[in-house]
Parts: structure tokens; sequence; C-alpha cells
């Protein structure tokens, strides 16, 4: 599923983003587990002193307001700290009361932005001695009974920040098709089932990615040393053969424990600017014999993916630029290369080699599955593109290959980015579970991700689940762990969604502090949102987003058309729908919240300026909801 964000890196195996950043100097108790529903609400927040004591402002959108701290306290307060805090009373009348657990930093702090989201999403991000220990003790294998791949001219492929590499790639020509080899660091050698450091990276389930930070999965003396593919150093590996025909389609494959020397550590932009007629000192050895055999074969089993009909969804990431110091020096959309899709395509060919060969030799596998769209979402679907005048398929049709079509139909209109963001929105959420029902985005039977071990617990327990069904060793699938791989699937699930919001949560929050000092300013944008209490907005240039509330709107009595995805105004028939252009003003940034407000200030409904939304009168406040039957949604004049 090509989608340009962490989320869509994360289906492929590969990160969008990998730094190694200095974690933050304070001790963290350990959190519950995320399946204990009677934990105590946690809070996040920024302490005020009150005339009647101190009060903890929440930096929670859903949880916002006020909360009186807790009278018992030992901690030192000052004013604009950042505190987590567990709420001990929350009623909706009333004042809500909280009870202090810890100190984190002061607001005002350029890297406080991550803080909020690790604290808000409960991340743990704290490695205890006994892990740390494990971690430190480990050694770099020697050959023994491993396949020497070392002679293979390997190479990494990575983002430019990156600082663990745990995938490294090799083609050449094999018969009328190609022979495939990708390593993968061999995580599971290291981190043995029942130890602490297994324990550890099952709680966390994944590593996390902030702009100006990492939360691994492992401790730095793995994920960044030893099981990082470090040009010219030996490092042990899982390896796949892989073998296609003259399609691209998977004939055979092999899986080996290997130890490997890549040949070179490389950047997506180098590669590409050496396909394109630039390379460096780093590329230009290497294109002949090793980059052009791996863009040969990656347009090879692009011929596959475009015969099965996978689902192309085009949104481009938010990219927020952080200086040294943790400021926000510009925000802008990631460059996507063919050099990324090389290596997705073959990232997602090793994920169905490993999904097959779990199947092949009788092994239980932890798959990554993604169910079609359900009937409730086909149907919104269906509403909205019929307002577009976009006919898609029934229900009992459907295949991505349609939704592709329809994005490919609308790639060059106006409707582009707000059709990808609704097909997202169709789409079921993808899950780890022994039970196989395929991959609907990828348009696979079978897929498990092998991949990024260093970084995702799922594809950990697949290789070990691999060097038990191929006997490669001792450190294989426990009896235990599969006994439990589906509570085991529903964890890594949930711990995956949980990070997917905290880094949504941490670049929203980068953007409202990078656009802070613009309230007041216009800019250009499209409404990418419509509820019953106003509308949303999304920046051209930066991809913010906001709410445009009702006394936002320029002065009518508005409609809500669930249908259409609109508001339709009854006196001058003004519409404002779903992916529509519009001009608006930031009117607000709250960078404790990491909120934004606009209001339309232009739209190209009539190209003119509306006048300017007055505050609510006692007449509209009487008349709001005037009418013989009262409308499922609020309206305004």
């Amino acid at each position: 599923m090509k989608r340009h964000t962490s989320r869509h890196n994360a289906e492929r195996g590969k990160g969008a983003s990998r730094r190694s950043h200095p974690k933050p100097q304070h001790q963290i108790p350990k959190h519950k587990p995320i399946h204990d529903s009677e934990a105590p609400q946690r809070i996040v927040g920024v302490l005020v002193k009150a005339t009647n004591g101190w009060r903890l402002q929440s930096a929670n959108r859903r949880e916002r307001g006020e909360f009186i701290i807790h009278a018992k306290t030992n901690f030192e307060l000052k004013a604009g700290e950042l505190a987590v805090a567990e709420i001990i009373r929350s009623q909706r009348h009333g004042p809500k009361e909280a009870k202090l657990i810890e100190i984190i930093g002061a607001m005002d702090h350029p890297r406080a932005v991550s803080l909020i989201a690790i604290h808000t999403h409960q991340i743990p991000d704290q490695f205890g001695m006994e892990e740390l220990a494990e971690a430190e003790a480990a050694k770099p294998v020697a050959l023994h009974n491993r396949t020497d791949l070392r002679d293979i001219p390997l190479i990494t492929i990575d983002g430019a920040d990156a600082r663990d590499f745990d995938d490294a790639v090799f083609a050449e020509p094999h018969d009328e098709g190609w022979h495939l080899i990708v390593a993968i660091a061999d995580v599971a050698h290291y981190v043995k089932p029942g130890s602490a450091l297994d324990s550890t990276a099952y709680e966390r389930g994944n590593s996390v990615y902030f702009p100006d930070r990492v939360v691994p999965m492992l401790p730095e003396a793995l994920s960044n040393e030893l099981c990082s593919l470090k040009p010219h150093v030996d490092r042990a590996c899982m390896a796949v053969h892989l073998w296609l025909d003259k399609n691209g389609e998977l004939v055979r494959w092999q899986f080996v424990r290997g130890l490997m020397r890549s040949q070179a550590r490389c950047t997506y932009e180098q590669v590409q600017m050496a396909m394109d007629g630039k390379p460096d000192s780093t590329t230009a050895p290497l294109l002949d014999p090793v980059i052009r055999p791996l863009y040969a074969a990656y347009r090879c089993l692009m011929q596959a993916r475009v015969k099965r009909g996978t689902l192309e969804l085009n949104l481009p990431e938010r990219k927020v630029e952080i200086d040294k110091q943790g400021n926000v020096q510009a925000i802008r959309v990631r460059e996507r290369f063919d050099s990324h899709k090389l290596i997705e395509e073959f990232m997602i060919c090793a994920n169905v080699a490993a999904a097959a060969q779990l199947e092949q030799k009788g092994g239980v596998c932890l798959y990554r599955v993604h169910d079609k769209p359900s009937e409730a979402k086909l149907t919104a679907l269906r509403d909205f593109l019929d307002s577009l005048g976009i006919s898609l398929v029934p229900a009992k049709q459907i295949h991505p290959r349609f939704f592709t079509q329809i994005l490919e139909n609308a790639a060059e209109g106006p409707h582009s980015q707000v059709v990808n963001e609704m097909m997202l929105r169709s789409q079921a959420q993808a899950l780890y579970s022994p039970e196989n029902i395929g991959h609907f985005g990828l348009a696979l039977a079978k897929y498990a991700h092998f991949t990024s071990p260093i970084r995702r617990y799922a594809d950990l327990v697949v290789h070990r689940g691999l060097i038990r069904a191929g006997k490669l060793g001792s450190d294989g699938l426990t009896d235990d762990e599969i006994s439990r791989l589906e509570k085991i699937g529903e964890h890594i699930s949930i711990t995956e969604r949980r990070a997917a919001a905290a880094e949504r949560d941490a670049v929203d929050r980068f953007t409202t502090l990078y656009l802070a000092d613009k309230v007041g300013a216009t800019f250009k944008a499209r409404i990418s949102g419509v509820a019953r209490f106003g509308l949303f907005a999304r920046l051209d240039d930066t991809g913010a987003d906001g709410i445009i509330p009702f006394n936002a709107l320029p002065n009518d009595y508005y409609h809500h058309d669930e249908k259409r995805q609109a508001f339709v105004g009854k006196r001058t028939g003004r519409v404002f729908q779903l992916a529509q252009p519009i001009v608006v003003q930031l009117d607000q940034a709250d960078k404790i919240t990491g909120s934004m407000a606009f209001r339309i200030v232009e739209s190209d409904y009539d190209g003119k300026k509306p006048s300017s939304p007055k505050a609510s009168s006692d007449k509209f406040k009487k008349n709001r909801f005037r009418g013989k039957k009262r409308s499922s949604a609020p309206q305004r004049r």
C-alpha cells in the first residue's frame, strides 16, 4: 500500500526516519500494561499558579481545561513546568482533581513537544538496568556454522538521518529473471525468549519516531551497533534468497542465517542521483555492478505489483526539520524517489517469502493481515464519490485495483488529495494475527513482517518462527510463544496504534509551534473534514490541520448535508464542501494542546471575500435550532 507516511513505511519494513537522539535526563516510572483497563487515567499538562493553589492546564485536546492539584504533593512546583498527573476526580460538573506523578521539564523547552506526546500516550522510554546490561554484554558473532555472505556486495539504502541499518540488498540476473538477496539483522540471536530484553521489546512493541528523537524498541548497544548493518564490518544476519521469473513473480526462496559485510551505507538521495547521472565517490564504483541491477530487478517486481492490482495511495508525509537546539526550522513534504520504491518492493517480496516459508514448513506464522473495507465504510465512500460524479463498483466486486483506478483518474484534478484521504479512511486497519485473511491493500494472499526486527516485535516473532521451522538454531519460537501467539498479535497491534497516534500528535504539536507567531496571517488551504460542529482545514504549504468553528463561517443559516459532506447556506446558497479550496486566517495556535483554529476569508464559491463573521447575537442563540423538527446538526445564521 503506497502511502508516504511512517504508517506506510511500517508496512514494508522501513521507517521513514531513523535517528538517534539524546534521551531525556529524567527517570520515568514503569508504565502499567496498556491492556490494564483499571489503570488510573493520566493527564499531561502545564503547572499554573492560581490564587487558591496550583492547577494543571491540560495539554490533551480531548481532556481540556484545568485540574486542581491534589493538596498532598512532595514536588517542588514551578509555573510553566510540564507535569504528569493521575486524574482522581473528573466529573461533568464541579472541579476536576489530579495527583502529580512526575515533573518532566519546562514547557518552553523545544524538546517538550515530543515529551508531551511520549507521556500522553504512555510510551515507555527508559530501559531498566537488567536489559541495558544484557545489551552491553552482547558480542559480535563469528562464522561457525553460518552461511558466509561477506563476498556478496550487499548495500544498505536508508534515509540520510538514519542511525540503524537493519536491511541490506543485492540483485543479479538469473536465467530470464532475477536472483535477489535481502539480508536482515539477526536480532533473534541477541534477544532470547524470556530475557529482560525480550520483555521490554514486547512491552514497547515497536520503536516510535518523533521529529527530534527516537524511542527505540531495543537499547542502542543493539539497535545502533551490533544489529546495525554498518559498512565494512561483519554482522550476523538472517537472509533470504529470492528468485523471480521474467514477470517479477516469486518462484522460489531460501532462508539462511549468515554473516555479511555491507559494502556501503547509501542514502535514498545518493542512489537516486547516481541513477540520474550524478554519482558521488560512494556510489560511482557501485553504479554498474550493484545499483543498476537493483533498479532493473525493481522494475521487474513492479510488473507483478501492477498485475495484481495493489492499492496505490498517495498521501505525502510532512517532514518537520529540527535544528540542533530543537527548534523547528521548516515543515516540508518528504521527497520520494524510485530508490524508496525499490527498497519497498524488495522488502515486500521478502515478507511474502517469510509467510510462504512458514506455511510450507508447517510452522505457525504471525501474519500481517489487512481486511477488505466494511460495508458501512464503502457506503460512506460511495456517497462521497457520488458527490464528485465518480462511481464505485458494488461491494461484492471490490478489489484494490478499482480504488487505484479512481485515484489515477483523480490524480491531476482538484480533488486528488481528498480522494486519497477518503480512500484511506475507508480502509480496514492492518493487524497482526495467527489467522490469515490476506492483505487487501497489497493484494496478497499471504504476508508477514520479516524485514525490521530492530524496531518491530512482530518481525522478531517471525524470525524466531523461521528459525524453528527451518531448524536454523536453538533460539527459535518457543512452545509458550506459540500458545500465546494470538495475544501477542493483539498486544503489538495496540502498541503500533499507540505509536502512530503519538507520532501524529508530535508532528501536529511541532507544526502548531512553528505557526504560533503567524496568528493573523492568511494561508491557502482545503476543507479536509466536515463535522456537525464545524469544518476542518488543511494548509497547502505545511499540511497543518485546524478547525473552522461555526462562528468563523460567513454569516448565513447553514444546513449540514452529511451525504455530500458539505454545509449549504440557506440565504446565499454558499457551499462549503470537503476538498474545496479556501483561504483562511489563523485565529489561534495553542502551544499547549497543539491545536489551531482558522476562519474563512475567501473560498472558490464566488472568489470574493465574505463579510467578517460577527459574534453570536441573542437572536442567533434563540433561533439557532428553530424549526418544526430539530436538525441533526447545529445551524448558524
